[in-house]
């Protein structure tokens, strides 16, 4: 007969305790996380839906500051307030969270909306790192300019088809006394070295992204020598002006904005009724145009609150229905192939891209290293406010990736 010590008791016990605890109850609600104050209302709207398909309410907690944020979700690693889903960046963002183990796999979702025709393959590299999809696509957005269709009717203006034609554009505006193009010193002030590097040599821009390529290198300096021509030229908004680029537009203050497709939802909420064209390349000798393209991600923790329900709201949202709701609502593009797009310029933009019309090239702030685009954004910053600097500034960001590629190549 085997005697049954207390000790031997206790642990019969515990185990029978632990058998017989609940089950932990399933979220309703998610809480979504973003860097996207501005858009409360449409994700509002999204989670109306979702509870009403999947039964699955979301919340939005929206930032505005991007460094307050980005340290936020960092700091959710490591403490017991975590978001059920959050917002992101693809590149070398999404790879250093990926790295820290902290996002979940989602592979098993792409692969079944690719199978399904909801997510495309092309979009997917955006989202792999080591071969596994981590997230799914929040938006995508393809650049260009938005343009006051009024101004451009009262000085007799076309969307340009040529760099030439979009200067003698900026050059019109200009004697009318009318800014041409709008300029910022903060966090989009990498918009015009993208667009007139992959305009100019979008071999050479990706092969900067990688670090086979210098800052100081003659064609990059080549670019920024026409960077600061145009603002010596006098076309550009004062890059210290806080007006809302949305409102500056509206208000006539510039002629033109330089943004991704998601720029178009700023419009819907103003009513204004702006029109969209592609910046024709610098160089007119390359084969396609040059197309900045960008997917912002959702994403889930690895040790998310309620893994199955946060995988379950991902999946829903790569559906037709859910992205019909999110496009139509913002007046946006989506990552489904099957959404139409209300806007009958978008809906071409995003269908030729798809079709392999332009050259794609991954917006700056992805494709670049976060320590370099940090010295990057702090130099282009300096650069629109004094132009004269731009070739110290071009050697400050080298000595940044001289330091990272020595240690990441």
């Amino acid at each position: 007969m085997i005697r049954r010590t207390p000790i031997l008791m206790t642990a019969f016990l515990l185990l029978a305790a632990c058998g017989s605890t609940p089950a932990r109850q399933a979220k309703t609600e998610l809480t979504l996380y973003n860097d996207k104050g501005a858009w409360s209302s449409y994700f509002t709207e999204m989670g109306a839906l979702s509870k009403q398909q999947i039964g699955l309410n979301m919340k939005p907690v929206g930032y505005t500051d991007e460094p307050t944020y980005q340290a936020f979700i960092k700091a959710s690693f490591r403490t017991n307030v975590k978001p059920d889903l959050f917002t992101w960046q693809t590149g070398g963002l999404l790879k250093e969270i990926v790295g820290q183990k902290q996002v979940a796999d989602t592979s098993a979702i792409w692969q079944e909306a690719i199978k399904n025709g909801d997510l495309s393959q092309d979009v997917a590299t955006y989202y792999t790192v080591d071969g596994k999809q981590y997230c799914v696509p929040l938006n995508v957005a393809y650049w260009g300019m938005f343009y006051n269709k009024k101004i451009f009717d009262e000085h007799g203006l076309k969307p340009p088809t040529t760099w030439d034609e979009l200067v003698t554009v900026a050059e019109t505006l200009k004697k009318a006394n009318i800014k041409a193009f709008y300029h910022t010193s903060v966090l989009f002030s990498f918009v015009w070295f993208e667009q007139l590097l992959a305009g100019t040599d979008p071999d050479l821009y990706d092969r900067l992204s990688t670090g086979k390529a210098k800052y100081t290198d003659p064609g990059v300096v080549q670019v920024m020598e026409k960077w600061k021509s145009l603002i010596d030229a006098g076309y550009f908004s004062h890059p210290g002006d806080k007006t809302d680029p949305a409102d500056a537009l509206k208000n006539e203050k510039v002629a033109m904005v330089s943004f991704g497709t998601w720029f178009n939802t700023s419009m819907t909420q103003r009513n204004l009724d702006a029109g969209f064209f592609v910046i024709p390349n610098v160089n007119p000798s390359l084969p396609k145009t040059s197309m900045i393209f960008e997917s912002g991600p959702l994403c889930a923790l690895a040790k998310a609150p309620d893994p199955e329900a946060s995988m379950k709201y991902l999946k829903w949202w790569t559906g037709t229905q859910a992205q019909e709701k999110w496009a139509s609502a913002r007046g946006d593009v989506s990552a489904n192939p099957k959404v139409t797009i209300k806007s009958e310029v978008l809906g071409q933009v995003t269908k030729d891209a798809g079709g392999g019309k332009y050259r794609l090239v991954n917006r700056y702030f992805e494709a670049t290293p976060p320590p370099i685009l940090t010295a990057a954004l702090d130099g282009f910053g300096l650069f629109v406010a004094k132009p004269e600097t731009y070739r110290q500034v071009l050697e400050d960001i080298q000595k940044k990736a001289d330091e990272y590629w020595s240690t990441h190549q």
